[in-house]
């Protein structure tokens, strides 16, 4: 759901009169406060074990529960993307990165609550330590390994993820 048509009240004085402004801003007509929603900043990693195959998680929550997925997350505040793609990392998978290089982003629409919200996915190449203490944690139900050309794009629930999986096995 698009947030014009969630928020009905306006967050800084209450007044029903919040209405739609612009495709990504709202404004209250009582007090002139104007909500803007800006992509959020996502990222994802392209990892490869030692024999060139890309770990692929398995997504344990929603959205998009049960599918495929990359691992990665949501920038925090004050945060790089590369701080947080080496975080996503730890906290998802117990890896350490080591070294890392930003490769493109893609536009996603994250849906979440009900609510749609842009994100722009930053996608990472990166190497981890070592892949022996790889275990699924956090929000990662199941970690595997696949040969580039056994991956299938439309397993992958998000769109970016799917798009990217696309780029990467087209050896971009």
């Amino acid at each position: 759901m698009h947030f014009s048509t969630l928020f009905g009240y306006c967050p800084h004085c209450g007044s029903d009169k919040f209405i739609k402004n612009n495709i990504k801003s709202m404004r209250c007509e009582s007090c002139g406060f104007i909500m803007y929603i800006n992509p959020s900043a996502a990222v994802a990693a392209f990892v490869e074990d030692e024999n060139g195959n890309l770990i692929v998680c398995k997504r344990g929550r929603d959205p998009q529960k049960g599918t495929l997925d990359l691992p990665g997350g949501f920038v925090d505040d004050n945060e790089t993307a590369e701080e947080a793609i080496s975080r996503e990392l730890k906290e998802e998978l117990n890896a350490e990165v080591v070294s890392l290089k930003y490769k493109f982003s893609l536009p996603n629409l994250y849906t979440y609550s009900g609510w749609t919200l842009p994100t722009l996915d930053m996608f990472f190449s990166c190497k981890i330590k070592s892949t022996a203490n790889i275990k699924p944690q956090d929000d990662v139900e199941a970690v595997s390994f696949m040969k580039r050309t056994e991956i299938q794009p439309e397993l992958f629930g998000l769109s970016s993820i799917r798009k990217a999986i696309e780029k990467y096995k087209n050896g971009h």
